[in-house]
């Protein structure tokens, strides 16, 4: 026997216990409706296996739900979404002793991701027909996180109740109503019973709700309540290129299937990080996703700020001394010192880095993670370290670097999110509201630069780490970071021009330091021209890697006037950099890689080293758009397109980065979000980009600067918003704009 002890004094191990594997959804149809989520086979049918139930707030409602007409279960013959909250099942059914080849019975499942199913039988033979249907339901009450770890309890004992069952276990509780009542119930079998009689013709409905009842000690996260709009307009889009059209559509109804608020502030809508696997917020994917929906309008990026400036950390003021100024707030090797970000209107300037053994850093990776509301000052060394910081959770870093927290990136991202809202017409008095956060993020943001004496001198490293760990441990800057971090420091510092804040020339000083050091230190020379590194180590330890990371370069931010900020990059670098991108290498032809396929460690299926991001391919597209490199970004652009093609236009957070094949389509990842947050609105992102759309509400002005090369053929956009207001836009074929439909207070500048 397996594990059994082996004979003699001696006791020998048994055998490892196998691995629990994590269930795959690549294949299921998903109905997303935060907090409500839906999954199954495309047959419709809610077996208890992977992931298949109705789930609400994380909590499998409804694990089973298996139809069956006359002792069958209906044909397959359809099974797709409708929307992302809802999908459509066909099926057919034969009546015995019929002998017409034809199915007298088609069976429809209308399901919604809320929990509501409909079931119609329809009848179109020549006989009545006279069978039962039966609809056999159970659940385990378990949790989507333990599902998604290879977790699986065995199904709850089920109660009678009036029209349908109900099951009670592990603090929580589910019903299963039906209308009309089914003629019997069958507890011990967990089925409902209808007798049917369908006349040649006729139809016969039954409507199904399943509801989840848990204790009433947390206010989690709701969805897009009845009557609160959506956080964007609804643009509309025409182009040769009509692939185009159907990947927005589908994008932006994904992304409002995710959305989700505060119980306390239900008019503060942002993003669920993607389902099924996060379905809760995660402070990073939630900015990238309200950031690249900026062109039509405001309100997600408001919404995802304020939510994430409540969960900011906050420390108590020390009670000693003012900031230092800038010459002395310490220098690094070289000489450079590091900016004063200004002062919050309760105390001096947060300096002190993020402390290690934070809990919040790895908050808000579970279904419907994050608390409603802000933590609040806090006293003591910890709380101080943590000063400024968003929380998030952990992200695998690839083979070749360890772990990153996603806190670096959403205290960065926030800064930059709340400055680019700006210039696209967020209201000065909701911009004012949330500056003292961004202060506080660009105070964590001078608290992360090594100081060495090991590190990286004078890079930006892990928020999460404090300057003793960083002395014992130096970690790794990385590319990315420090391509946010530049874009922070000097869109950080036009809020503070702009706003009377100090601090601006500091932030541009250091910012122009860090390019020196940057351009110096993270290239890699090689016979190709040369490359960044991904990573530094120490100044004379890059790690050589070739990521699709590096995309972050080419994404310097909007500045002011319509013009974008300078990069990390020298031209020349630039020019390198963007023909390694569209190389085989790292384009596999539907995407960028996120390792490069030469290396030892190319997996085309691993996380970071080898599938294909949607989000970051999507930058690059509009990144090597904005540096004038149209031709590659065309390249891409293509990719990216004909994938969205065989994913029915709704792209995934990743796919396998395989080398494309003709009449191959691409690889599904088993452990992708579908929908995902970031991979959804990059979708937008990549269409809207490319009509070059830059605006600069607080000076008036407005500029248009689409890609010449027209990748898509004529395109139009209208329904877009500037300042709040209608905003249209037609690009030629020959790539010339022209501007529709404008708010009449903004200057119009040349393309």
């Amino acid at each position: 026997m397996a594990g059994a002890a082996a004979p003699g004094p001696a006791r020998q191990p048994g055998p490892a216990a196998a691995p629990r594997q994590q269930p795959s959804a690549a294949h299921d149809v998903l109905c997303i409706n935060a907090p409500g989520l839906a999954a199954s086979g495309p047959d419709g049918q809610l077996r208890g296996q992977g992931l298949h139930g109705f789930f609400r707030h994380g909590v499998r409602a409804l694990a089973r739900m298996e139809l069956r007409l006359g002792g069958i279960e209906p044909l397959p013959l359809q099974g797709t979404l409708t929307s992302a909250a809802a999908a459509r099942f066909v099926g057919s059914v034969r009546v015995p002793g019929d002998l017409d080849p034809d199915p007298a019975l088609t069976v429809e499942r209308l399901r919604h991701a809320d929990g509501a199913e409909t079931v119609t039988v329809r009848n179109t033979g020549a006989r009545p027909a006279r069978l039962p249907l039966e609809i056999a339901i159970g659940t385990d009450l378990g949790l989507l996180v333990d599902l998604a770890a290879g977790r699986r309890s065995a199904d709850l004992p089920g109660q009678v109740q009036s029209s349908g069952l109900r099951w009670v276990g592990q603090g929580r509780a589910a019903t299963v109503s039906a209308r009309p009542s089914p003629h019997a119930v069958l507890a011990g079998a967990g089925v409902l019973r209808w007798d049917l009689e369908i006349q040649p013709g006729a139809r016969w409905s039954v409507d199904l709700r399943v509801e989840l009842e848990t204790p009433v000690t947390t206010r989690p996260p709701t969805g897009r309540g009845p009557g609160v709009p959506l956080p964007w307009s609804e643009p509309e889009i025409r182009a040769d290129d009509r692939r185009a059209a159907r990947l927005v559509t589908r994008a932006l109804d994904s992304l409002g299937g995710l959305l989700l608020a505060d119980a306390d502030r239900p008019t503060d809508l942002y993003t669920a990080s993607g389902a099924p696997w996060r379905f809760g917020l995660t402070a990073a994917d939630s900015l990238w996703a309200a950031r690249m929906t900026l062109p039509l309008g405001t309100r997600l990026a408001a919404g995802t700020l304020r939510a994430l400036a409540r969960r900011q950390h906050l420390a108590a003021a020390p009670p000693a001394a003012a900031p230092p100024r800038p010459a002395e707030a310490g220098a690094s090797g070289d000489g450079a010192s590091l900016p004063e970000g200004g002062s919050t209107p309760t105390g001096p300037l947060a300096g002190s880095p993020p402390g290690p053994g934070s809990a919040p850093t790895a908050a808000a990776s579970s279904p419907g993670g994050g608390s409603s509301g802000g933590p609040g000052p806090e006293a003591g060394s910890a709380a101080q370290a943590m000063d400024g910081v968003i929380p998030g959770p952990l992200r695998h870093g690839g083979p070749e670097l360890p772990a990153s927290c996603t806190a670096t990136e959403a205290t960065l991202l926030f800064v930059t999110v709340l400055a680019e809202a700006w210039r696209w017409g967020l209201p000065r008095a909701e911009v004012v509201e949330l500056l003292p956060a961004a202060e506080r993020a660009l105070g964590a943001l001078r608290a992360a630069v090594a100081e060495g004496p090991d590190g990286p001198v004078g890079f930006v490293t892990d928020f999460g780490r404090s300057p003793e760990e960083r002395a014992a441990r130096p970690g790794p800057a990385r590319c990315e970071v420090q391509a946010q971090a530049h874009r922070a420091a000097l869109q950080g510092a036009d809020l503070l021009e702009a706003f009377d804040r100090p601090g601006a020339a500091q932030w541009r000083s250091w910012a122009a330091e860090l390019r020196e050091r940057f351009r110096e230190q993270f290239w890699i020379d090689d016979l190709s021209g040369g490359r960044p590194a991904a990573a530094l180590l120490a100044p004379d330890r890059p790690v050589p890697a070739i990521a699709s990371t590096l995309v972050h370069l080419f994404d310097v931010g909007l500045a002011a006037e319509g013009e974008l900020h300078e990069g990390l990059l020298d031209r020349e670098q630039t020019r390198l950099l963007a023909q390694r991108l569209v190389t085989p290498e790292l384009d596999c032809g539907w995407g960028l890689r996120t390792l490069s396929a030469k290396s030892p460690r190319f997996n085309p299926l691993g996380h970071r080293s080898g599938t294909v991001r949607v989000q970051e391919t999507a930058l690059a597209v509009s990144g090597l758009v904005d540096a004038g490199f149209e031709r590659e970004a065309e390249i891409l652009l293509e990719g990216l397109l004909e994938a969205s093609a065989h994913f029915d236009g709704r792209l995934p957070e990743m796919y396998a980065g395989e080398q494309k094949v003709a009449d191959c389509p691409p690889v599904p990842h088993p452990a992708a979000c579908r929908p995902a947050a970031v991979s959804a609105a990059a979708a937008v992102h990549l269409v809207l980009s490319l009509a070059g759309v830059r605006p600069d509400v607080p000076s008036g002005r407005v500029a248009t600067r689409p890609a010449s090369t027209a990748p898509l053929g004529a395109l139009e956009l209208t329904g877009l918003r500037v300042a709040g207001e209608p905003f249209s836009v037609r690009v030629s074929r020959i790539g010339v704009a022209v501007v529709e439909e404008a708010p009449s207070f903004l200057q119009l500048a040349a393309s």
